[in-house]
């Protein structure tokens, strides 16, 4: 392998980050209590450079969702139904949504295991699903409650990606990950129930996500470009609930400028499917969004890398009615051992 194309091997290996925040320390889709996911490419794991090299990745995210949405149309109100697991029943318009703000921190970890296989592993080591709603819509109380939320560790993920393609100025790499059933899916709320299933730190299921990603670098100039997309299949977990399938598209550029800054701007997509329990279709679950992300990476010389993004919704529309959102961020550190 010729050393322009280690060089590229060693800082471009970020476009097979395909799996934005949302490798992902949340559920994957948006449904009843507005769980959601930062979905973007973060840019960071360019330190895996050599076989026996360890790349870690802390990073801190912030989703607030608080638009209330009727297919792409802001609404007044947010009527979703409430999954009784306790009797197995769905009840229609039991909640009105108000607001969900997600904190996430997560560790990301990669080891070079070859020139062309690298390790990957991600531990959400912390979520707080904080979550605003009024209860029994059409009782003469409808008591508002904003201590719902849950707090905990998610979901492990661990997988491997795959360098298929090197050339001069281009990559192609494929990614296969599994998600594991860690984090708590059985919390309960605060009348006793166990909570609803997107407001949980874990799925309770064992899920697969197959990623591709391309990156050109025209060498050497300090510009690049990718594409990249991902599949997430997920399975029902032993409360007979399953999370809907999510597919994930990204398109976007960075600039070295030839010093320590680097900006970068992508544009990010995302379709999830309805979840289902006992077999059918709960409403007010599955989206489409699209949002531009623009964001600047630092790495000084032999230290850290540090890196910051924003997320802006440019489309949104959501099946029945949703809380949707609003804005949401990243801020992390990687560096490289």
């Amino acid at each position: 392998m010729n050393i322009t194309a280690r060089r590229l091997i060693g800082s471009h290996c970020a476009a097979a980050a395909l799996l934005a925040c949302s490798i992902l320390t949340a559920p994957p889709a948006v449904a009843t209590c507005g769980s959601a996911t930062c979905f973007l490419v973060t840019g960071t794991e360019e330190g895996v450079r050599t076989p026996g090299a360890v790349r870690i990745d802390l990073s801190y995210r912030f989703i607030d969702q608080s638009r209330k949405l009727a297919g792409s149309h802001s609404v007044g109100e947010v009527l979703v139904p409430k999954v009784d697991f306790e009797a197995g029943v769905l009840v229609p318009d039991h909640h009105r949504e108000i607001r969900t703000a997600s904190t996430f921190v997560r560790l990301d970890l990669a080891y070079g295991a070859t020139d062309r296989l690298t390790l990957l592993g991600t531990l959400p080591l912390y979520q707080d699903k904080y979550h605003e709603h009024y209860d029994d819509v059409g009782t003469p109380d409808e008591p508002f409650t904003s201590t719902d939320g849950t707090r905990g560790f998610g979901d492990v993920q661990l997988g491997a990606r795959y360098l298929v393609l090197v050339r001069p100025k281009d990559l192609l790499v494929g990614g296969l990950t599994v998600k594991l059933p860690t984090g708590d899916y059985k919390l309960r709320d605060g009348e006793g129930a166990i909570n609803e299933p997107t407001i949980q730190p874990g799925s309770g299921s064992y899920d697969l996500v197959v990623s591709l990603s391309y990156t050109h670098h025209p060498f050497p100039s300090e510009l690049e470009w990718f594409v990249s997309g991902s599949h997430r299949l997920n399975a029902e977990n032993d409360l007979d609930y399953r999370i809907g399938d999510e597919t994930v598209l990204n398109a976007g550029v960075s600039h070295g400028g030839g010093g320590k800054i680097a900006w970068l701007f992508q544009v990010n997509s995302r379709h999830t499917s309805r979840d289902s329990f006992r077999g059918d279709n709960v409403p007010s679950t599955g989206t489409n969004y699209v949002d531009l992300t623009p964001g600047l990476r630092f790495t000084p010389s032999g230290g850290a890398s540090l890196y910051a993004f924003i997320q802006l919704p440019i489309y949104e529309r959501v099946n029945e009615a949703q809380l949707a959102p609003r804005s949401s961020f990243v801020v992390g550190v990687s560096k490289t051992f």
